[in-house]
Parts: structure tokens; C-alpha cells; sequence
């Protein structure tokens, strides 16, 4: 099983479930020392460090999931170890993070 902290469009829970394969249950968390900025050249997310907190949530999944979700997200997206808090403290995660974060603010 895998950790992954969602911060994007994989928070809608209908999107999440068509590329997951199932429904997967997300519970809230926040990633303390990076931003939530527009990726250059398209209407997606990315993070890159900076002052500030990342809503977004904690999703566990199996390899499978994981395969169909890193197809989802893409070749420009790295699957990049993290830490986020949640209710039950700091947790080791996973987020896909993508160079070339611009300094925009993602809507």
C-alpha cells in the first residue's frame, strides 16, 4: 500500500475513484513549507517549497491504483516523498510534484 497526499484535481472523489479503479476514503492533511502554484503551460497544479501550507488530503492505495493514477497524472509529474500532518500527526507520503511550477497561485 501506498500513502499519497492529493492536492489537485484528484481530490474530487468521483475523479479519484474512475482512475483508481474503487472508491478510495481521503482523510484531510496539510504539507507545511510549499505552495500550491499553476504548472507552466496548463490549467493543473503543482507544489514547489516556499513559505506557506498545501490543503489537500491523505489517500491510500495498492501498486495497482498507484499505476492507474501515475497514468492519470503523467510524465511530467514525479512521484516525490513528502511529510504531512494530519489529525493524528506527521505522516510519511508520496506527492506527484512536477517541475516548472510557475509563481501563480493554482485556483
Amino acid at each position: 500500500m501506498v500513502r499519497l497526499f492529493l492536492y489537485g484535481t484528484l481530490l474530487d472523489p468521483a475523479l479519484l475513484r474512475r482512475f483508481a479503479g474503487r472508491a478510495v476514503p481521503l482523510t484531510a492533511a496539510t504539507l507545511h513549507g510549499w505552495r500550491r502554484v499553476s504548472l507552466q503551460g496548463t490549467h493543473y497544479p503543482t507544489v514547489r517549497r516556499a513559505r506557506g501550507t498545501v490543503s489537500g488530503a491523505v489517500a491510500t492505495v495498492d501498486r495497482a491504483a498507484l499505476t492507474r493514477l501515475s497514468a492519470y497524472e503523467g510524465p511530467r509529474y514525479r512521484l516525490t516523498p513528502i511529510v504531512v500532518r494530519t489529525a493524528r500527526g506527521e505522516q510519511a507520503a508520496s506527492a506527484w510534484i512536477a517541475p516548472g511550477g510557475t509563481l501563480r497561485d493554482w485556483p
